[in-house]
């Protein structure tokens, strides 16, 4: 018989045993569990400060693309050449620098239109238009726009928007256009 009080002991102290074992494994699970909130919620946190920053940025963008339309639209689409000229002038390269600051905000196409006012054979207005076209597409890509994204067509004198002789009428005549497409 004094073997069963050792017996009740040694029961008693496994059991006191196991629910220490099995306590602290419930310890160690809530800390693990605790930790993974934890992580759960930084995650979640960067998550949402990385959404904020991505949507800031979008606003700014988006202001900042119309910024560059309304400067783009202030100098207009139409860029005018001197007489028997496909050189361009300084409000034209002005002009043009404003779509070209656009044109690298977005992936528009382009088609430019060449014109001429009606001095001049068909033949020679229509190589003169052309001349024209290219020397504004070649200006557009050496700053940075593909030649991919750019149009060229010569009207020669054949679309005057302004019709009559004088110079005030060959004047808006002598244009290249830009169409978005």
């Amino acid at each position: 018989m004094k073997h069963l009080p050792t017996a009740r002991k040694t029961v008693a102290m496994l059991f006191c045993a196991t629910l220490l074992v099995a306590c602290s494994s419930n310890d160690t699970n809530d800390a693990e569990e605790e930790a993974r909130l934890k992580a759960e919620q930084e995650a979640a946190e960067v998550a949402r400060l990385e959404l904020e920053a991505a949507n800031a940025r979008e606003a700014a963008s988006a202001e900042e693309l119309v910024i560059l339309e309304e400067e783009a639209a202030s100098h207009g689409t139409v860029f005018y050449f001197e007489y028997d000229s496909a050189t361009l002038t300084p409000e034209a390269l002005d002009a043009l620098n404003a779509h070209i600051a656009l044109l690298h905000r977005n992936t528009a196409a382009v088609r430019l239109e060449g014109h001429t006012d009606e001095r001049g054979t068909r033949e020679y207005n229509l190589a003169l238009g052309e001349r024209r076209a290219n020397a504004v597409r070649d200006y557009v890509v050496a700053n940075g726009i593909s030649s991919l994204r750019i149009e060229t067509v010569s009207y020669g004198e054949e679309r005057p928007v302004a019709y009559g002789a004088g110079d005030s009428n060959w004047t808006q005549n002598r244009r290249v256009e830009l169409v978005k497409q």
